[in-house]
């Protein structure tokens, strides 16, 4: 019952609707909760970042407004409501002010087709991740424009380094995927959770038990954090090369819906991962299965947005030439491999033999890729200390 209380509570209201306006009311029913939901985690991931980021930086985060600076997000959105709204005299003002409408716009689109529980999804496509890495190729559009329009040469400068970057590891990111794909048979995110539904003892059948999925995910969230420009790979708003890269010129309120478009885009790629191969709103053990569905899903979605803060408090941000390089040198040949040991899985009998072959496939890859960047990196330093 209250694993389904959202679904039924729609069923219910919508039996009080009236019949001609029943279509307009499911509609409403399915996309506001998502409109207002996501914002909500967007506000508290926000405290709970910068609280995290003190802790291991030890400093202290915000803790001035409200009861233990709970309400800070709530601050930041008043000032950014009453800073001026600055736009450049050279800049193209149309361009400039739809930049970031379309990627909020596009940030929201891919939660219709991720199922954030039993039965709780907008759009059941049988083509869903297709339409969530279709519209996800929308953002590198609006990054461009907010470059482009400002009429600023950091700001062009980063979002080229933006749209590089997006490209480079969305390569990856779509192979990575594709092994799944392959090992489900389909496109649809709700089949792909389906087909991980049920347990093996106390083990359940997710795809990151997989030895081909367990490297298909980490190669997955790396690509993610490539694609939503977060540390290490933060590159495009570099503080010391341009500044703050393609918004550079924005402020006020448009600076926020930039920020509030980057993390939703960050929330829909960690959901994307759930689905995959995290088993979706799956719980990780048999006698837990009594907790609703959404809350496994939130739980999971949590514990990878503390992931992502761990990692930029940690980790230094890597040069340009680093990040191109360990795009296509790295993570595109590794993802191929992934690909194949995924169609030795699907393909060799059960037992032993798949779990060697896969394990094979991906180890011989990894030791032979990361000599090879080892050497690169060696005959690099040589060239330096030779030019020098």
């Amino acid at each position: 019952m209250l694993d389904q209380v959202f679904v039924l509570l729609k069923h219910w209201l919508l039996g009080y609707s009236p019949a001609a306006i029943q279509p307009a009311v499911s509609i409403l029913l399915t996309i506001v909760p998502i409109l207002l939901v996501f914002p909500v985690l967007f506000a508290l991931t926000t405290v709970l970042e910068r609280k995290g980021l003190g802790r291991i930086q030890n400093r202290y985060g915000p803790n001035r407004v409200g009861f233990f600076g709970i309400l800070q997000p709530l601050a930041d959105a008043l000032k950014s409501l009453t800073k001026e709204d600055i736009v450049p005299a050279s800049a193209d003002r149309a361009v400039h002010f739809l930049a970031p409408l379309v990627l909020l716009a596009v940030a929201f689109l891919p939660y219709a087709v991720l199922p954030i529980g039993r039965n709780m999804i907008a759009a059941n496509l049988d083509a869903g991740v297709l339409f969530f890495f279709a519209i996800g190729a929308i953002s590198e559009l609006s990054v461009f424009m907010a470059g482009w329009s400002s009429r600023n040469k950091y700001s062009l400068l980063g979002a080229m380094r933006a749209v590089a970057q997006m490209i480079s590891y969305e390569v990856p990111l779509l192979l990575s995927s594709i092994a799944v794909i392959m090992a489900t048979g389909s496109l649809s995110t709700v089949e792909i959770v389906e087909k991980q539904a049920g347990f093996s003892g106390i083990f359940p059948h997710w795809y990151v038990l997989t030895p081909w999925g367990f490297a298909g995910f980490i190669l997955f969230m790396i690509s993610a954090t490539a694609e939503t420009n977060r540390s290490p790979f933060d590159l495009p708003e570099g503080e010391s090369e341009i500044i703050a890269g393609y918004y550079i010129e924005y402020s006020g309120f448009k600076f926020a819906l930039f920020f509030l478009g980057e993390y939703l885009g960050m929330f829909a790629i960690s959901g994307l991962g759930i689905t995959l191969f995290l088993g979706g709103w799956g719980a990780p053990l048999p006698f837990l299965t009594w907790i609703p569905s959404w809350i496994w899903f939130f739980a999971k979605l949590l514990g990878l947005i503390i992931g992502f803060i761990w990692v930029r408090g940690t980790l230094p941000r890597l040069r340009m030439d680093q990040l191109m390089s360990f795009a296509w040198k790295f993570m595109l040949p590794m993802a191929l491999v992934i690909v194949v040991a995924a169609g030795a899985w699907r393909f060799l009998p059960l037992g032993l033999t798949r779990w060697l072959v896969s394990v094979a496939f991906i180890a011989v890859a990894y030791v032979l890729l990361a000599r090879g960047v080892e050497t690169r990196n060696k005959t690099a330093k040589r060239i330096y200390r030779f030019a020098e």
